[in-house]
C-alpha cells in the first residue's frame, strides 16, 4: 500500500513575510510541540523575555492536550472518563462544544475513534471496515460530553481530541503573553498556522501565503493581515492512497466517519479569535461550498479562502482587498 503523509507541508508553505525596516529588538525562538514545527517572533525592548515565555506556553499547553501523552489532561480524561481538568482545557473544550453544535456537527471532538480506526494517527494508514467504521462511530457524538466548571466527563469507551482547535487556541495564548510584554509587534506560526499582533514593525502589514491544493509547492495567494489569525485545513496536508487506488485524506465527516467529499479541497479561515479559525477550517471543509457560505452569513465575524474541486477560489468580501492570487485560478467574491 502506498502511503503519504505531508505533515509539514502547510507550515512550508503557509509563510509570513517580515521584510522591512525593523523597529525595535527582534527576538525569535523556534521549538517542536503540537506534531508541529513552531516559530516565534517579536520586536520590542523585552522581545527576548517575551519569547521565551511564550515558549513555555506552548509547551505547557501541548503537555496539557495531546491525545498521546499518557501524562496529559486529555489522555487521563480518555482513560477515566471522568476527570477535573484546568482553565484551559476545560476553556478549550467547552469552547469547541459551541462551534460542534452552531456546525451541526461537522466539527465533532469525539471523533479520534474513527480516526485510529483509519491510522491518521499512527505509522499504520489504511481503509477500515464498513464495520470497524460503525463501531467507531457508535463510541462518538459532541452531545454526551459533560462540561461543569472544571469537571469534564465522557461516557465510556469515547476519546476527545483537540486537533482541530488546539494549535488555534494556542497562538491566541502566545499572542497574549507578548501583550504582557508590552509587545506590539509580533507572529507565530504553529505549523501554518499563523497568529499575527498588530503590524511589521515598519507599519505595514504582515504577508500570509496560502499554499495551492492543486500544487502545494506554489501558491495560491497571499494575504495582508494585522491582528488576525490565518489558518487553513487541506486534503493535500496528510493522506494516504490505499490498494483501491483512491485517495484517502484525513478530514473525516464525522456523520459518516470517511474522508470528507465537499467538493472543497482547502479551507482559509481569517479572523480575530485562533480557536475558532481553526475549529471552522475543519468544519467548513466538511460542510462544502454551500453550507459553508450559509454559515458565514449566519454567523460572521470572521473572513474566508474556499478552493473548490474544479479550481474555483472564492473569497469573502470582507479581504478581497487584503487577498492577492498568485495561483491564476478564477476567483469569486462572496457577499452577505
Amino acid at each position: 500500500m502506498k502511503k503519504i503523509r505531508l505533515i509539514t507541508a502547510a507550515f512550508i508553505l503557509i509563510f509570513a513575510c517580515s521584510c522591512g525596516n525593523n523597529v525595535g529588538k527582534e527576538a525569535s525562538r523556534e521549538l517542536f510541540a503540537m506534531d508541529t514545527l513552531i516559530s516565534v517572533r517579536a520586536y520590542g525592548e523585552d522581545s527576548d523575555e517575551a519569547v521565551d515565555a511564550a515558549a513555555e506556553r506552548i509547551s505547557e499547553l501541548d503537555r496539557l492536550f495531546s491525545v498521546t501523552d499518557e501524562n496529559s489532561e486529555i489522555y487521563r480524561l480518555n482513560s477515566l472518563g471522568f476527570s477535573e481538568v484546568s482553565e484551559d482545557t476545560a476553556d478549550v473544550i467547552s469552547d469547541a462544544l459551541r462551534i460542534c453544535e452552531s456546525t451541526d456537527g461537522a466539527l465533532d471532538i469525539t471523533i479520534y475513534p474513527v480516526l485510529l480506526e483509519w491510522g491518521f494517527t499512527t505509522d499504520d494508514m489504511h481503509v477500515p471496515s464498513e464495520e470497524a467504521i460503525a463501531a467507531a462511530l457508535a463510541r462518538t457524538g459532541f452531545g454526551k460530553v459533560s462540561v461543569s466548571g472544571n469537571k469534564v466527563e465522557i461516557p465510556e469507551g469515547f476519546m476527545l481530541d483537540l486537533g482541530s482547535c488546539a494549535k488555534g487556541y494556542t497562538g491566541g495564548e502566545v499572542i497574549g503573553e507578548m501583550k504582557k510584554w508590552g509587545i506590539v509587534s509580533a507572529l507565530v506560526n504553529l505549523g501554518g498556522n499563523v497568529q499575527a499582533l498588530g503590524k511589521k514593525p515598519d507599519g505595514s502589514e504582515w504577508s500570509v501565503g496560502i499554499a495551492n491544493p492543486f500544487s502545494p509547492n506554489e501558491l495560491l495567494g497571499v494575504l495582508k493581515i494585522s491582528d488576525r489569525a490565518v489558518i487553513t485545513s487541506g486534503g493535500y496536508q496528510r493522506y494516504f492512497t490505499g490498494d483501491d487506488g483512491k485517495v484517502y485524506i484525513h478530514i473525516l465527516d464525522p456523520e459518516t466517519g470517511k474522508p470528507a467529499d465537499s467538493g472543497l479541497v482547502s479551507v482559509t479561515v481569517v479572523g480575530s479569535n485562533g480557536l475558532e479559525c481553526d475549529a471552522l477550517s475543519t468544519a467548513l471543509f466538511v460542510m462544502g461550498k454551500e453550507r459553508a457560505v450559509s454559515y458565514w452569513r449566519k454567523y460572521g465575524g470572521f473572513d474566508i479562502v474556499l478552493v473548490t474541486e474544479d479550481g474555483t477560489v472564492c473569497v469573502t468580501e470582507g479581504i478581497t482587498g487584503s487577498f492577492v492570487n498568485k495561483s491564476g485560478l478564477p476567483v469569486e467574491t462572496i457577499y452577505e
